[in-house]
């Protein structure tokens, strides 16, 4: 039997949809749950890195010369004595092999000004102590680096005259030794260290002159 044309229409037309099912309802109704989702997922990476980033008992610098954000004695600027300050440390991260430290002025008027550069700290250092040695290699292990003056090792605060500068001293913990020879800079030494930063620590002090 041929069916009708009006029975092999009806039988491929597309079931009507409810009333409710309108895509402005769709979407309201489904909405919530990919924000969730996200959420969840944006989270969930968030914790993920703090994990990385973190030890158990926190990466933490300090040093008993002057405290975050106070002011940088003049013993350890250019109108003292010139010298590093002491520095200490808390435990870095699990996996850390090595350890880089970086001190720099961004308020000098010509950009990002570079006061010490010290890399492949042995894992196991706590602290640097006060009035490191200038030279290419460090007794206990590391190496370090050319400054913006374009000496090696410490070089203190030494702004012009006016408002207060930031010199922020920034420790970076590695999972790697980086393959650079002494006498590196600091862009050298942040850019093959920017794959390997498993935690930081910063402190900051500041000088006016």
């Amino acid at each position: 039997m041929r069916p009708s044309r009006r029975s092999f229409t009806a039988a491929f037309r597309p079931a009507r949809r409810p009333r409710w099912f309108l895509p402005g309802a769709r979407c309201a109704a489904i909405f919530p749950v990919l924000l969730a989702s996200l959420a969840w997922c944006g989270n969930s990476a968030l914790r993920s890195e703090q994990i990385v980033n973190s030890s158990p008992a926190g990466f933490r610098m300090r040093s008993a010369a002057f405290t975050e954000g106070e002011a940088i004695p003049r013993r350890f600027t250019c109108e003292g004595a010139n010298i590093s300050p002491a520095l200490h440390w808390t435990e870095p991260p699990d996996g850390t092999r090595s350890l880089a430290l970086v001190v720099e002025d961004p308020d000098a008027p010509g950009g990002v000004w570079t006061h010490w550069v010290v890399y492949n700290l042995p894992a196991q250092a706590r602290e640097l102590q006060e009035n490191v040695p200038r030279q290419a290699k460090l007794p206990g292990g590391g190496a370090q680096g050319r400054n913006s003056f374009g000496h090696t090792g410490y070089e203190g605060p030494c702004p012009p005259p006016g408002n207060a500068h930031r010199y922020f001293f920034r420790l970076y913990a590695l999972d790697s030794r980086l393959s650079l020879q002494p006498g590196a800079t600091r862009q050298e030494v942040q850019a093959a260290a920017k794959v390997h930063v498993l935690g930081e620590a910063q402190l900051m002090g500041r000088f006016k002159r």
